[in-house]
């Protein structure tokens, strides 16, 4: 069982090379990947979304990848003619405006001019970087999931001891539900008789009433299914991607708390129904976490 939140970080330092990449999640219905990196990795985006999706389902994942080259690299010089030229221009303009100003324009002041001469970016994606940034965010991606594990078993312990909860209710309604037919059969005589004095009670009539309330209250089939639900939840619990199988489950605990709620006419089944539909809502919270 994993988390949808957590960060992890991978580096990788050799040779000159420096490159560092970190990813934290959280909370998404789908998986979605944002990307942060120096436009040299621009091209390789999609290598990176599909090494990420290896290792990643659900979540919005923000992932940083800084990178400082510090290799030896053949430095080249270009010039800026059309910058040249225009200083060029300037000084023969300045020569006819002062004409007897001494004229020292050279070949050799026009380069020292700004930006006249400037240095080629011979930066280039390569072997050695795309080898680095993958032991970088594989890495990266491991200590991730290693820290989502660790929360998804915290997750699992709370949701498993709420289920545990939710048993012990369905279990207390189970006792319960019984006794409410006789209840109801003793309440509808002794109103009867208070009502009908010194009249004879019809029992057809009376037996009748009380299996028509048996019938509309009864709750078998919601236990039986919420029972089955507890049983399902604990063995999906065991597997590693959960979150959607979870979700649906925890929508059908749901329908079969509002039904015993609606069904049960009795004031301890009620009582016991919304304390189960409150961990059931407490397990839904903990659900839209996992993975």
């Amino acid at each position: 069982m994993l988390s949808m939140t957590g960060y992890g970080k991978g580096e990788y330092a050799e040779g000159g090379l420096e490159l560092t990449c970190e990813i934290k999640t959280v909370n998404n219905r789908y998986l979605d990947v944002s990307i942060k990196a120096p436009r040299i990795f621009a091209a390789y985006e999609d290598v990176i979304r599909g090494t990420v999706r290896k290792k990643l389902t659900r979540g919005h994942a923000d992932l940083y990848i800084s990178l400082k080259d510090k290799r030896e690299r053949e430095s080249k010089l270009a010039p800026d003619l059309n910058l040249a030229a225009s200083y060029v221009a300037a000084a023969k303009a300045l020569k006819e405006a002062f004409p007897d100003l001494p004229d020292d324009v050279t070949l050799s002041s026009v380069l020292r001019y700004p930006e006249v001469l400037k240095q080629e970016d011979t930066v280039s994606l390569d072997e050695e970087m795309t080898n680095a940034l993958d032991i970088a965010l594989n890495a990266a991606l491991d200590r991730l999931n290693e820290m989502r594990q660790v929360e998804g078993a915290k997750l699992k312990e709370d949701m498993l001891s709420r289920i545990d909860t939710i048993e012990t209710l369905v279990n207390e309604i189970s006792l319960r539900a019984p006794m409410i037919a006789q209840e109801y059969r003793e309440k509808l005589t002794a109103r009867v008789k208070e009502a009908l004095e010194n009249v004879n009670i019809d029992e057809g009539r009376l037996l009748t009433e009380v299996a028509v309330f048996t019938d509309k209250s009864n709750i078998d089939e919601e236990l039986t299914r919420l029972r089955s639900h507890i049983e399902q939840f604990r063995n999906i619990a065991n597997e590693g991607i959960v979150g959607r199988k979870l979700d649906f489950l925890v929508q059908e605990f749901n329908r079969e708390a509002n039904t015993t709620c609606s069904k049960s006419n009795d004031v301890t089944i009620t009582r016991a129904g919304l304390a189960l539909k409150n961990e059931i809502e407490k397990i839904r919270e903990q659900v839209q976490n996992l993975e």
